[in-house]
């Protein structure tokens, strides 16, 4: 593939540029690469970030280059990428809204890994037809490693973790980080945003007093060596968490990768999960979307 191109993307054209420009310099993967693994993982990604407002990291040379998030929708956007404006509190420049990008489609998705966009960040809501925020649909735990604690900790937790959830009548699902760590979701159905973060947070609290050697509930840094920092903070509406089968600003192309809990169990070594963007095209060919949510379940009080 030569360095620019332009191509044809579900009725959308739209203009290549830099293909052969490494991004992942550590393994040569370039532009094109990142360009070709959106393209194929877009069937199982796009339903988990559609209708969520998406935050860009974008990596204009690279990983191993500056980089910046980016919530605004570029100035130089098609016409035909689907813009949301949601408001904010104490926005930056005080306009008091941000227009999110929506990431709806194959040709958005292109069009965002041309820009180098490697990293997606989506909000555990959704929005409606006209813009209006709808309440939260998931709960998310993110358990962050404190070394020298590493992934399989964290799967120590994650199961855990999951029998709080199923006890609760949840249904968890389980994704790499594509970093240190591993995400257990649930689909949930709540009346007020503020739920889902007092929910998370009693959890994380309960299994910290329960299992004081490996898990932490509090951000502090002191506290998270050689334990697992259960994160239910990430469930205010305000943050992100890295969607299903984006990509990671790694050393190597490692993707936020959805396993099953049978993977979760089998872990011993960091190794055990940690996945390349080939290897999660692999698993997809093979098994589907490991990342398929159940119905929404009400939290309990």
């Amino acid at each position: 593939m030569g360095e620019d191109a332009v191509v044809r993307v579900e009725g959308r054209t739209l203009r290549l540029t830099n293909l052969g420009k490494v991004l992942y310099p550590e393994v040569g993967f370039t532009k094109a690469e990142v360009i070709d693994y959106y393209s194929r993982i877009a069937p199982v990604l796009l339903p988990h970030v559609r209708d969520r407002p998406a935050t860009l990291r974008r990596f204009p040379d690279g990983v191993g280059g500056s980089s910046f998030f980016e919530k605004n929708v570029p100035s130089h956007a098609p016409e035909w990428v689907r813009r949301v404006r949601v408001g904010t509190s104490g926005s930056r420049g005080g306009a008091g809204y941000v227009d999110f990008v929506v990431v709806e489609d194959l040709a958005t998705l292109v069009w965002l890994a041309n820009l180098a966009a490697l990293e997606l960040h989506v909000p555990q809501w959704t929005v409606g037809a006209r813009g209006g925020r709808h309440s939260p649909d998931l709960v998310v735990f993110d358990l962050d490693p404190g070394e020298p604690a590493s992934v399989v900790e964290c799967a120590r937790v994650a199961l855990v973790l999951r029998e709080v959830l199923v006890a609760d009548g949840l249904e968890p699902v389980v994704k790499t980080s594509g970093s240190k760590g591993l995400q257990v979701y649930a689909p949930v159905r709540v009346a007020a945003a503020e739920r889902t973060s007092e929910y998370a947070r009693g959890v994380a609290r309960r299994l910290a007093a329960e299992l004081p050697e490996l898990v932490v509930w509090r951000m502090a840094k002191v506290l998270r060596s050689g334990r697992v920092l259960i994160d239910w903070s990430q469930n205010s509406p305000a943050k992100t968490t890295v969607a299903p089968y984006s990509l990671r600003a790694r050393g190597v192309p490692s993707v936020s990768a959805p396993v099953s809990w049978a993977e979760v169990e089998g872990c011993r070594v960091v190794g055990d999960l940690v996945f390349v963007a080939d290897e999660v095209r692999a698993r997809v060919a093979a098994s589907g979307d490991l990342f398929r949510v159940g119905v929404p379940s009400p939290l309990p009080r």
